[in-house]
């Protein structure tokens, strides 16, 4: 990509005119009051272990059901958000709070934000990038399942299924900056997608993204300045990572890193304090998932689009106007059903940018960054050496 195309971040992937999208026709939210009999399956049926089954045991079930209580009690960014830990009124406490009204004063945004980012990264965020707000990545209605007390639990209920309520969101204008961080989630542990006992690593990154979006929220409300924490409530999650110099979008629909691929998981926190925003990147994905199809290929639901990027949707889950390879979501949720509602991520396990550092991978990452010829060949390497492929969930707990 050229870099005058790059530096316009989420907007490069921008072809006609985009209007902020409703949060009701994310697939979370929609299966609730558009699909009741799939959210009834999905969220009220229980879902019997299987001991002959390797990573459906009532053991990879504890797994990956504790890994997402964080998430599921304190954070439920998944459920709407703006409550518990990501309540956007929560005030910062301590034995030695500074006076009401007090801030510091910003002589030096280049710092603030440098410290900002080694708080996050202290926090628990693998990584961390400042965009510039661009409110059509903000949601123009939130959807919640249903209203509930403030410290109810989070499991779905019969009288979610078929109630819902709408409310628009509005961010005022004196929050300039999204704080985006990413939770790497663990490359061991994704090996044996779509299990439970993968699912542990995906409900750890959820769990993550609350406690260390709220704390960093926290950290800035000491500051004297104002902070909005969510999880994949409110915004778009990879719009903003890509604007905020994270990666870029993938042929899987989820956002690809240098450091990580596409295994990580995204919270951010809109703030008034005054940062110094990165600028987007580009390093060759874009390219390469032209030439590579193992996400589409291996994708149990054969929800991820083959051959070019398009601007036609599947439903009305995706997002008009823009060029990209869009997802259906209705069939990927459909399979997390059929596959005891142990969600998947296989997209994710076989997708070639998801290997840890090393001299090797590090090497393609720059053949691929630089020498976009190569992109078919390396593909054809990660089939040869056997990269992506799903492994026993037994080899877990016996290693």
């Amino acid at each position: 990509m050229k870099v005058n195309f790059v530096a316009k971040g989420a907007d490069r992937y921008v072809v006609g005119k985009v209007e902020r999208f409703d949060e009701k026709f994310m697939m979370f939210r929609r299966v609730i009051w558009d699909m009741p009999a799939l959210a009834k399956k999905i969220y009220l049926t229980p879902k019997m272990p299987d001991e002959n089954k390797p990573g459906y045991t009532m053991l990879d079930v504890a797994f990956r059901n504790a890994s997402w209580d964080l998430e599921r009690d304190f954070g439920m960014g998944n459920r709407g958000g703006r409550r518990l830990l990501l309540d956007w009124n929560r005030q910062p406490k301590g034995e030695f709070m500074p006076p009401p009204g007090l801030r510091i004063t910003v002589d030096d945004p280049v710092k603030v934000t440098r410290d900002l980012k080694k708080v996050a990264k202290f926090f628990g965020a693998s990584l961390v990038g400042v965009g510039e707000l661009d409110r059509r990545w903000v949601y123009s209605y939130a959807y919640y399942p249903a209203r509930r007390a403030p410290f109810a639990r989070a499991e779905i209920t019969e009288e979610e299924i078929t109630v819902g309520t709408s409310e628009e969101i509005e961010i005022p204008e004196e929050y300039k900056y999204a704080i985006v961080c990413a939770i790497e989630m663990d490359y061991e542990v994704l090996k044996f997608s779509p299990t439970y006992t993968s699912g542990a690593g995906v409900g750890l990154g959820y769990s993550k993204m609350a406690f260390v979006a709220a704390l960093v929220a926290q950290y800035i409300r000491g500051l004297g300045y104002k902070a909005i924490p969510m999880g994949n409530d409110t915004a778009l999650s990879i719009p903003l990572a890509i604007d905020a110099g994270l990666g870029e979008l993938g042929r899987n629909g989820v956002l690809i890193t240098p450091e990580f691929g596409p295994r990580v998981r995204l919270c951010k926190v809109f703030t008034d304090l005054p940062l110094v925003p990165d600028k987007p990147i580009e390093f060759g994905v874009w390219d390469f998932c032209m030439r590579c199809e193992k996400c589409a290929e291996d994708c149990p639901s054969q929800a991820i689009t083959y051959g070019e990027p398009t601007t036609q949707i599947h439903n009305e889950s995706n997002w008009e106007g823009l060029l990209r390879w869009p997802v259906d979501a209705v069939k990927c949720f459909a399979y997390w059903e059929r596959n005891l509602s142990a969600s998947c991520a296989s997209c994710v396990r076989v997708c070639p940018f998801n290997k840890p550092s090393g001299w090797l991978h590090d090497a393609v990452r720059w053949g691929v960054k630089n020498t976009c010829w190569l992109d078919s060949a390396f593909v054809k390497l990660d089939k040869l050496f056997g990269y992506g492929k799903q492994h026993n969930a037994n080899e877990y707990w016996n290693s």
